[in-house]
């Protein structure tokens, strides 16, 4: 859904003349371009097409299923009902987002994002093609039910993504006091840190506002560099075995669970815990 939502013309102009932007920046203040990493991405994002196509079929199908019986349409030229829907997506999108990096069955298609070693701007389009089998589309669907058209979920959805492309970067740039407001390269740089300082926190779309409501948010340090990538992972340069690499252990784990309300367990489980089936038998060995 991702890469279909930010996918248009002058959009597509603007992000090649930022990522290009970009490239003589890095190069210049000496901080390289790893052209592996970007091949990388691109790969993923020319698979992503058709998986984009697909998810953007089904997706609307449910939406517009949900819209015809919702009990209540708010109306799409009353600016409330903008600001309201607004506020409702980033909400949807913090809860999604922290779910996709709680739950192994989300993070499965997650971790595909947050695999590059440097934060760069082509990073943003890095973007796994399961999200249709990992499902978190789901987080946005009592939006509809609530009685907003899918138009406007949609569409916000879709500006919420292009604001995050701008915050995947390593340049310091700042918004002084809306910092506190906002989401920004600081707070998203941290986001995509693997060190132990920065894992799971700043979940955030275009506002930051309710990490610091629920107490995910933590700001970038200087004494603490951000380390990019995946924790205990290499780098995968194959976009294929990337996209699916988590998924192949998550179902590994599941196969050899004991019966299948653990198998369900290791699915709901955190990246990075050991099962407790598996764990049992290690104890018991």
């Amino acid at each position: 859904m991702d890469a279909l939502l930010t996918r248009s013309p002058a959009w597509l102009a603007v992000v090649v003349g930022l990522v290009f932007a970009e490239i003589v920046w890095r190069l210049r203040s000496g901080r390289g371009y790893d052209r592996g990493n970007a091949l990388t991405t691109l790969g993923l994002a020319v698979g992503n097409i058709p998986a984009a196509i697909l998810n953007g079929v089904v997706i609307g199908a449910v939406f517009d299923a949900g819209w015809k019986i919702a009990p209540i349409h708010l109306p799409l030229d009353d600016w409330k009902t903008w600001v309201a829907g607004f506020l409702a997506v980033e909400f949807a999108y913090y809860w999604f987002h922290r779910a996709s990096h709680r739950v192994r069955w989300l993070w499965a298609t997650h971790a595909v994002h947050h695999s590059p070693g440097e934060m760069t701007l082509l990073s943003s389009l890095r973007l796994g093609w399961t999200n249709l089998l990992s499902a978190g589309w789901v987080c946005y669907v009592p939006l509809v039910f609530a009685g907003f058209d899918p138009r406007l979920v949609v569409l916000l959805l879709a500006l919420d993504l292009r604001y995050q492309f701008l915050l995947h970067t390593e340049a310091k740039l700042s918004l002084g006091p809306l910092e506190w407001l906002l989401n920004t390269p600081s707070h998203h740089r941290a986001h995509h840190g693997c060190n132990d300082a920065y894992l799971d926190c700043n979940y955030g779309g275009v506002v930051i506002v309710f990490d610091r409501l629920f107490g995910t948010f933590r700001a970038e340090r200087a004494e603490e560099p951000v380390v990019f990538g995946l924790k205990g992972r290499g780098l995968e340069t194959n976009p294929v075995r990337l996209a699916f690499r988590e998924w192949r252990d998550l179902l590994q784990d599941m196969k050899t669970a004991q019966g299948l309300r653990y198998a369900v367990r290791i699915a709901l489980s955190p990246p990075g815990t050991v099962p407790q089936c598996r764990k049992t038998q290690e104890l018991a060995s």
